[in-house]
């Protein structure tokens, strides 16, 4: 590669391409003759973008770390150590690192090993070159579940950080962990057993917050807030309205996977607005949807405004779909209406269902 071209990918670009079926952009950087040789050819090989970058690695490194979710460096680890040192937040963020000597032998997987997918791509480069993987990930050395994964799999949401750590280092250490859940769990894994106490669980999966729980809370995203509001609300007061409902009944505002309100409010700007600040999306529903829903609350200013006898209730349940129950009826904040429905089945995310039947 010219020189003048060190900082642009090689014709082997594809930037658009994924690593792991799901986040774009590999970069494969080299030092040395010898290893551009086996970096164009992975490069080709895992439909990536090559960086020839000797001299300039810093800079390189500067400008892929942000724009490539999984970096593949033919160098020395410690160079890799030394260069990647500043530029570190944590494993939810960093890009996936992965070392390889510039013979193909070793493909280290050096940062982000699960969730960023270094470790399966360390076993792609390895497959590449004929070399060896070397994972030292404990959870793959000990053939133990990898936790962050399976609740990634599984879309659960560990609440804090520190006490999701110490129950995988827990898991490490016993073989096992103690699992209470809300729903039923299919297939789990030998290593993760299940108990009938929430108190006496390293694993607790649930919407709701108890201020004794002793283990790790993991949040499904199964709940649907519905929200009716008066023309003109800002977003602030929508927000708060959300916030509070939550908090008055204990629930995780991060199990909350979307809003649902009526199609008039489809172009109410605080509304779009919340939405947008909480990175939910919303389901919108007519006046006739929202009146075939049952046994929820009516409201004749609501019926006279909208047609449509209420609205945060039924849309809330409309969304969460079939078998869906409301957990809080509608509570009324100022200009501003809020509900709450649960899905019955948590590893559904689809709504849009009234009294059972796609809409």
């Amino acid at each position: 590669m010219p020189p003048n071209s060190m900082m642009r990918p090689s014709a082997t670009s594809t930037a658009d391409s994924s690593v792991d079926g799901s986040k774009p952009g590999l970069a494969v950087l080299a030092l040395s003759r010898g290893g551009g040789e086996l970096g164009r050819g992975l490069a080709t090989e895992l439909e990536g973008d090559f960086f020839a970058c000797k001299g300039r690695l810093s800079e390189v490194f500067s400008q892929v770390w942000g724009q490539y979710s999984a970096i593949v460096c033919i160098m020395a680890t410690g160079i890799i150590v030394r260069t990647i040192a500043p530029l570190l937040a944590d494993k939810h963020r960093d890009p996936a690192i992965v070392v390889c000597d510039e013979l193909g032998r070793f493909a280290i997987s050096l940062i982000s090993g699960h969730l960023g997918g270094a470790n399966a791509l360390a076993r792609r480069v390895a497959t590449a070159t004929g070399g060896q993987a070397v994972l030292t990930t404990a959870s793959d050395v000990l053939g133990k579940t990898a936790l962050d994964l399976w609740c990634r799999d599984r879309d659960l949401i560990p609440i804090d950080k520190g006490s999701f750590t110490r129950a995988m280092g827990k898991l490490v250490d016993r073989g096992s962990l103690a699992i209470w859940s809300r729903f039923p769990l299919d297939d789990l894994p030998e290593d993760l057993v299940t108990v009938g106490k929430r108190s006496c669980a390293d694993l607790v999966i649930d919407y709701r917050i108890e201020p004794d729980d002793q283990g790790a809370l993991l949040v499904p995203r199964v709940l649907v807030m519905g929200v009716g509001c008066n023309r003109g609300t800002p977003e602030s007061i929508i927000t708060e309205a959300i916030r509070t409902t939550c908090a008055r009944h204990a629930l995780c505002p991060e199990a909350i996977v979307r809003l649902a309100s009526i199609d008039l409010k489809q172009d109410e700007a605080g509304l779009l607005e919340c939405a947008a600040r909480l990175g939910l999306d919303i389901d919108f529903y007519d006046k006739d949807q929202l009146n075939q829903v049952a046994n929820v609350a009516a409201s004749e200013a609501v019926l006279r405004a909208t047609g449509a006898r209420g609205v945060a209730e039924p849309a809330a349940l409309l969304s969460a779909g079939a078998g869906a129950r409301l957990l809080v009826h509608k509570m009324k904040w100022g200009d501003v209406t809020t509900a709450v429905a649960a899905m019955a089945d948590p590893s559904g995310r689809q709504g849009n269902q009234v009294n059972g039947r796609p809409l």
